[in-house]
């Protein structure tokens, strides 16, 4: 059985991608997986997955330093086949395990350069100085990696130019996870936000929208900002959302059940342009129908599904009219959250990716 060991500095130990998709699809396929984190809660094996901790830092700056030494030497001790690292901070773990002459697969989350160009704490000048010399030295490095798998076609395009042997896997929900059969008459009058909180997420707008609208929207997350968290609870349609904090899988599959329609509002940031949010095509395989930014992908995606309405993220009384218009209509809504369900069952889904991810590892070996 080949020992192939998943590597991350910076993901919680059950990360959707990381551990509930990669790690169990490959497990599931007869490999030996293995999970170092760094998260300060122990040694654990969990779904045949043994999970290996290396302890957290007190800082940013001390977790950078140290951590990707622990993790190399925890990796050293497992001695797998292949490694497979998550995080921009293990891109010179994976070259030293590369110059080991171990496979080594660098997992790319997001678009980090694009990503520096949005950062609210670097000036303005600055931005694209990091930005690039980022870039520079990724770009460098993953040229040398066995495979580069990415979550976007967009970001796969871009290592193609470095590296040949490129693959996006993309974040498609998992078809036994969040499917609902609940019969429509059965829901509440209610919208629905889950997620991360934040001001580029799109939740003054999605509060603001309320004061255009008679009915509720169950608020599931936590905020990732104190100060933006006291200034949106003091606004006078905070009193239209029911507020749910960090829901678990269980409690966000409730939601999804008694709600009509799903929110993912966020902003038209270059983060978010290219990206393909998890939470739309969980609202999709759930039945209820998504409001969504009007970024172009994602309109894409939501026409030709016919599966709901597209609106100006920084536009309250816009979102407002999508939620009254899905929510008074149960024959328009229902119809759009069985057109949702069905696009993903057959497109958007996690078991066409774990195909390619399996295929990958094949190849490798």
């Amino acid at each position: 059985m080949k020992k192939i060991c998943h590597l991350t500095s910076v993901h919680p130990r059950y990360d959707t991608r990381i551990f509930i998709k990669e790690c169990q699809s490959l497990q599931k396929a007869g490999f030996d997986v293995s999970l170092i984190v760094a998260d300060n809660k122990g040694d654990e094996t969990k779904n045949n997955i043994k999970i290996y901790d290396v302890g957290t830092e007190p800082t940013r700056g001390k977790r950078m330093l140290k951590t990707p030494k622990k993790v190399y030497e925890k990796a050293l001790e497992i001695d797998a086949d292949i490694y497979h690292f998550h995080d921009p901070e293990l891109i010179n773990t994976g070259v030293k395990l590369l110059n080991l002459g171990k496979k080594v697969i660098y997992d790319v989350h997001e678009d980090v350069p694009r990503q520096i160009l949005s950062k609210p704490y670097l000036k303005s000048f600055m931005k694209p100085l990091v930005s690039n010399g980022f870039e520079k030295y990724e770009n460098k490095n993953a040229k040398k990696f066995s495979h580069i798998i990415t979550a976007t076609d967009f970001i796969t395009d871009r290592f193609l130019k470095v590296n040949k042997n490129s693959s996006s896997i993309k974040n498609y929900p998992k078809i036994d996870e969040l499917k609902l059969d609940i019969s429509w008459k059965d829901k509440k009058n209610r919208a629905c936000y889950i997620g991360s909180i934040s001001k580029v997420r799109g939740i003054s707008e999605i509060v603001q929208a309320m004061q255009y609208s008679d009915y509720q929207i169950n608020l599931a997350g936590k905020f990732n900002d104190k100060n933006l968290e006291n200034e949106t609870k003091i606004l006078p349609s905070w009193e239209k959302i029911i507020e749910h904090g960090f829901a678990n899988r269980e409690q966000i599959k409730q939601i999804l059940q008694e709600s009509k329609v799903g929110l993912v509002t966020l902003y038209p940031t270059i983060s978010y342009k290219d990206a393909l949010p998890v939470k739309m095509f969980e609202y999709m395989l759930a039945g209820i129908p998504v409001i969504s930014s009007n970024i172009e992908l994602w309109r894409q995606i939501v026409d030709d599904a016919n599966c709901g309405i597209c609106v100006n993220p920084y536009e309250p009384k816009e979102i407002a009219e999508a939620i009254n218009k899905i929510i008074e209509d149960d024959k328009l809504s229902e119809e759009m959250g069985r057109n949702g369900q069905k696009a993903v069952l057959e497109k958007y889904n996690w078991k066409n990716e774990e195909q390619k991810l399996i295929e990958i590892y094949t190849n490798l070996i």
